[in-house]
């Protein structure tokens, strides 16, 4: 029996509200700023290229300096007006959550939502280490992109946890990551993105092809790849495209430089997605067996009989 609840609606168009308002201060004052920074930052690189390849003379070591100046400054700007943009698009997402309670109802909380929020939990710090501790940064102007490890977890958490809650779990960590390093102005990006792969690999892998159900080894392999692929070609997608208009429209970026982040971000997010496929394959098709002796794996989609479905060979 779902009840209609309006507490998070409430709680959503509140916070909407006031983030709205703090992401538009923050944007006409410490973001601008930001730039301005940023502008001074690309001179000061600008020099010590030239000097390092001869053309010019100056001291390395005092332009070094500033530099590392001017980059924490840079950032300690920007902090404020991504944050406001990240809670921003958290309310958005509460509220559209808070419409669906108060319109359709929401179920009681039972144990196996307890298990889910449990390992979303785990999963989200998985996606948060993969991001920050296992990355290697491409700078590209003032602003930069990255090969990690990251999206290896947020894939797993929706093979795992379904959609929603994989979602959810791959959108916290990995965001937590941008907003603790040098990338927090991809923060609202990320969590974005980070969702709708998740809802995508979801989506494929439970909705359509009833992954958590049993079924032979070899449809379970099959649709694992396959549910991978799907989020991680939706994201070599969107990325590049929803990074260019973000980085421009949101944050100001210059065209050319929005551009060259786009294209350098097709490579190092093509490179990502094939390393998500086959790492998040392998690890759920491990610990499947594992989580289901343990008692331990979600039943994302009830279990019942079906003409494709045969029983998981052991």
């Amino acid at each position: 029996m779902k009840e209609k609840k309006f507490g998070l609606l409430i709680v959503g168009a509140v916070l909407l509200i006031i983030s709205l308002i703090f992401a538009v201060y923050t944007h006409n004052s410490t973001y601008i700023q930001s730039q301005e920074v940023g502008t001074q930052l690309s001179e000061i690189k600008a020099q010590i290229s030239s000097i390092e390849k001869g053309d010019t003379k100056g001291d390395l070591d005092a332009l070094n300096a500033q530099k590392s100046e001017l980059s924490d400054q840079k950032l300690s700007l920007e902090r404020p007006y991504s944050y406001s943009l990240t809670v921003l698009f958290l309310a958005v997402l509460l509220t559209i959550k808070g419409i669906y309670n108060a319109v359709v109802g929401v179920a009681a909380a039972s144990k196996a939502d307890i298990k889910r929020l449990t390992q979303a939990g785990l999963l989200a710090a998985l996606c948060y280490i993969g991001f920050a501790f296992f990355k290697i940064d491409i700078p590209v102007g003032v602003e930069k992109t990255a090969f990690h490890f990251g999206n290896v977890f947020c894939v797993l958490a929706a093979l795992l946890l379904g959609g929603y809650w994989g979602g959810l779990a791959g959108a916290v960590g990995m965001t937590i990551g941008d907003l603790t390093t040098a990338y927090v102005t991809s923060a609202p990006k990320t969590f974005l993105l980070k969702l709708c792969i998740g809802l995508i690999v979801g989506l494929v892998a439970h909705k359509i092809f009833k992954l958590s159900q049993s079924h032979s080894a070899k449809y379970v392999t099959g649709i694992t790849i396959l549910a991978s692929a799907a989020g991680m070609v939706f994201n070599i997608i969107a990325d590049p495209l929803v990074g260019y208009f973000y980085k421009m429209y949101l944050l100001g970026v210059p065209q050319d430089l929005a551009s060259a982040l786009a294209k350098m971000s097709t490579i190092t997010t093509s490179v990502n997605a094939v390393v998500a496929v086959i790492f998040a394959s392998i690890f759920y098709l491990a610990l499947r067996p594992a989580l289901k002796k343990s008692g331990l794996f979600v039943q994302v989609t009830p279990e019942k009989e079906s003409a494709i479905d045969t029983k998981e060979a052991k």
